[in-house]
């Protein structure tokens, strides 16, 4: 599904706006702008070539939100999206700090035919790799909740980590900690501080901004 006169910047935008509404961010201008790494002037014109093209409209309290129309094409990106992320780390090995930019510019060139035969290959896949489910599976989402929420003493398995900053994800990554790892809350200091977990790689100290991003759910 792709919108009629659609560009890759404009699929960017309905990818950034759904994951936003997806989690409850709401879609201000200025955050809007921190996401895509523009201007707020430069978000303004694309959003106003959006309302006219009936895929994003003016919300008194969250900014913009989509359309059904909108939410449509921004579930069908994200979608291939992850699929594209799913071929890049399951076939073709690239490290999962390595694949949310390169999937960025393969996701719009995947036509309805070839995200079929994708599909078929990656065996049915319901997350991506960094664990978020993909648009249209069957599959229940898991119950979790944020890391920074976990009590000390706690062994929890990972659901999901941040996609869109290398960095961080390259950290994480070195310390073992990916969707599937056990981990075990050992501290959590006071005052919003930094909660201490011991993974597969040893005990790693992780912020509570970022262990809010990091979605968990108990161990078995």
């Amino acid at each position: 599904m792709r919108a009629r006169n659609s560009s890759p910047i404009i699929e960017e935008y309905l990818e950034t706006i759904y994951k936003m509404e997806r989690r409850g961010v709401p879609t201000l201008g200025i955050r809007l702008a921190e996401r895509m790494g523009v201007s707020a002037p430069t978000v303004t014109g694309v959003l106003k070539r959006m309302a006219k093209s009936g895929l994003v409209e003016e919300d008194a309290r969250k900014g913009v939100r989509l359309t059904l129309k909108g939410r449509e094409l921004g579930e069908a990106i994200v979608r291939k999206h992850r699929l594209a992320e799913r071929l890049l780390t399951d076939v073709l090995g690239l490290d999962l700090d390595q694949v949310h930019t390169e999937a960025c510019r393969f996701e719009h060139a995947i036509s309805p035919e070839v995200e079929e035969r994708l599909v078929a290959l990656l065996g049915h896949p319901t997350t991506c790799p960094h664990g978020y489910a993909i648009p249209g599976t069957e599959a229940p989402p898991a119950e979790g909740q944020p890391l920074a929420t976990v009590a000390e003493g706690t062994e929890v398995v990972v659901l999901s980590v941040p996609e869109e900053d290398p960095a961080l994800l390259k950290y994480l990554k070195n310390k073992g900690i990916r969707p599937g790892a056990r981990v075990l809350v050992v501290e959590v200091a006071p005052f919003r501080g930094p909660l201490t977990v011991c993974g597969p790689s040893g005990d790693v100290a992780l912020g509570i901004e970022v262990a809010g991003q990091i979605w968990v759910q108990g161990a078995a």
